[in-house]
């Protein structure tokens, strides 16, 4: 039991960086001046609310590849019209949740 305790109080201090999602990990890797761990992880929890995973790792990608964005919000295939209104619902709740 003791063991147990120690390794949650362990994994509670230390795994929230190991644990980053992917959101928040080209968030922080974007390079851009007001990212930091707080607004990232703050994003990263409207992700988590609004993205189903796969959403997640696409969107990430956008980070490294914005033109990647503009050919999905482009696109005439319904999954990629779904995705885009569920990213824009997003960032709209990101905006209201994260803005400083």
């Amino acid at each position: 039991m003791k063991r147990l305790i120690i390794a949650t109080v362990v994994a509670s201090t230390i795994a929230p960086a190991a644990w980053a999602g992917p959101i928040e990990q080209a968030c922080l890797r974007s390079g851009r001046e007001a990212a930091n761990r707080s607004l990232c992880g703050c994003i990263q929890q409207v992700a988590d609310m609004t993205l189903t995973n796969s959403d997640q790792r696409q969107a990430a990608k956008f980070f490294h590849d914005p033109h990647r964005a503009q050919e999905i919000r482009q696109s005439d295939r319904a999954s990629h019209e779904a995705f885009w209104q569920r990213y824009k619902n997003f960032g709209a709740t990101a905006e209201a949740f994260c803005a400083g």
